[in-house]
């Protein structure tokens, strides 16, 4: 029966429960659908706004990155190229003004040793071996740095002028940049402290430098104060041991004694001369200095007299020398502490020069002497790789920019003829200020045995018509600057 309803209602075309129930959930079911596929698509298009985005947001700092590379490269292109006009410029501009005054103007320190008028003959090497000689003529004048010759003056002459020449002391081995004030006040002091002035006033009348080859003249007011005076041969002066000598046209008077007759204590003359108590020491390394040969002697006893005999050429030791000790009782006993002495690869030979040696039986002698180096002539305190140049510039020479170069290309060429230069410090004067070390020349070496080599060769030669005085200095000073 229930069948049959349901046949009756499906023929009348009306819906059961059941269908309705069907039809509604698959209405419900289309519109879950149809939101779900709009909810993809919302969600799709917000993730593809938001790529798109993050894409224009790349795009925009790649794009000012890239603006800014290329603008930083043209910056330094334009930087680069600014520099290397005006480097270019600045040689055109010192090339053109350098020309003509190299074609008109021609320096003199630009080379290394001139010979003075009258010595155009001789070679460089030659000319330096005759520095500190005793010359046979009067005083030459001094050349100022303006090129003017000036003649030196000196305080009035009292006395006869037929004594003059026995009443005249040349000095050699003088300190650099000594005046004559300061020589004349040095002398009349000694010879008062050793009791050795005659009268009230000063001995020394007067004084005569020559700069340009490093020695002076001595003029005293009397013939017996004069020789008196040579006993202070090899005293010591702002640390130079100087050369007192009798000039070359000294002429004996007669009834004058040619000799000092007093000992000036502390004094150790250059000069030995002949007696039974004159030593000979032989066999001696020629890289042995003066310091170090009085060292060795004077472990027996201070020293009245000492030289020691060098090449006039190089300068370096011959090997030998001659001695006397104030103490003449301590002569025999040098003889046997020194004589066969090794010493390096050398024996020493120590006899009396005047009698030859006596038979003694040497005693060996443990002696220390300090500062021996037997690669080089020690000069100018302890080696060290940093050279002092003295005496070849002014400070006016140094104010105008292209000397101040071709300065210091001169003494860079110069000086790496003989090793490796690390570098080369010129102090420049500034106004208003006291510049240490202005006129001075610092040259570093690579090495230690460089600067002595450019020592030994630089030393006593001319530059710009001055004697080069060379010493070692201080590493650490250098590098602080500290030039004083």
């Amino acid at each position: 029966r229930r069948r049959e309803r349901e046949g009756g209602r499906r023929r009348r075309g009306e819906m059961s429960e059941f269908d309705e129930f069907e039809k509604q959930l698959h209405e419900n079911r289309q519109e879950r659908d149809k939101e779900n596929r709009h909810k993809k698509k919302s969600r799709s298009r917000s993730r593809s706004r938001e790529r798109k985005r993050r894409s224009r947001s790349r795009e925009r700092v790649e794009r000012v990155e890239r603006v800014d590379r290329v603008e930083r490269v043209e910056r330094v292109d334009r930087v680069d190229r600014v520099n290397r006009e005006r480097r270019s410029a600045s040689r055109e501009r010192r090339r053109r003004s350098r020309s003509p005054r190299r074609v008109l103007k021609k320096k003199p320190y630009k080379y290394w040793d001139v010979p003075p008028p009258g010595f155009e003959h001789i070679t460089p090497m030659q000319y330096k071996a005759m520095q500190g000689q005793i010359p046979a003529t009067a005083l030459l004048p001094t050349v100022t740095p303006d090129g003017l010759a000036v003649t030196p003056t000196q305080v009035p002459v009292v006395g006869s002028q037929m004594t003059r020449q026995a009443r005249r002391l040349y000095v050699g081995n003088i300190p650099f940049g000594v005046t004559e004030e300061a020589m004349a006040d040095f002398f009349n002091a000694q010879m008062r402290l050793a009791a050795l002035s005659q009268a009230a006033g000063n001995p020394v009348l007067a004084v005569q430098i020559n700069q340009d080859k490093n020695f002076a003249f001595l003029e005293f007011r009397s013939v017996d104060e004069t020789t008196q005076a040579m006993a202070f041969d090899g005293i010591i002066f702002q640390g130079q041991s100087l050369k007192i000598r009798r000039p070359h046209d000294y002429q004996p008077l007669p009834g004058m004694s040619e000799n000092p007759s007093v000992y000036v204590p502390g004094v150790v003359s250059t000069v030995v001369p002949d007696s039974p108590h004159k030593l000979f020491i032989g066999g001696l390394p020629n890289y042995l200095n003066d310091d170090q040969v009085k060292e060795l002697l004077t472990s027996f006893g201070p020293l009245k007299a000492f030289n020691l005999v060098k090449d006039s050429a190089t300068g370096l030791s011959k090997g030998y020398a001659f001695c006397e000790y104030v103490d003449i009782n301590v002569t025999d006993q040098a003889i046997a502490g020194l004589n066969g002495m090794q010493l390096g690869d050398k024996k020493l030979i120590v006899q009396r020069a005047s009698v030859g040696a006596k038979n003694a039986t040497p005693t060996p002698v443990t002696l220390q002497v300090p500062g021996l180096v037997s690669t080089q002539v020690q000069m100018a305190g302890m080696p060290t790789e940093i050279l002092c140049l003295m005496n070849m510039i002014t400070p006016d020479e140094l104010i105008d920019d292209e000397e101040y170069e071709e300065i210091v290309e001169d003494v860079r060429e110069e000086c790496s003829k003989y090793g490796a230069v690390k570098s080369i410090e010129i102090p420049r004067p500034i106004d208003g200020l006291e510049v240490p070390g202005c006129g001075k020349i610092f040259v570093e070496f690579v090495s230690i045995l460089d600067c002595q080599k450019a020592m030994q060769g630089l030393a006593g030669r001319k530059f710009a018509n001055r004697v080069v005085v060379t010493k070692y200095c201080e590493p650490d000073c250098y590098h602080r600057r500290d030039f004083w």
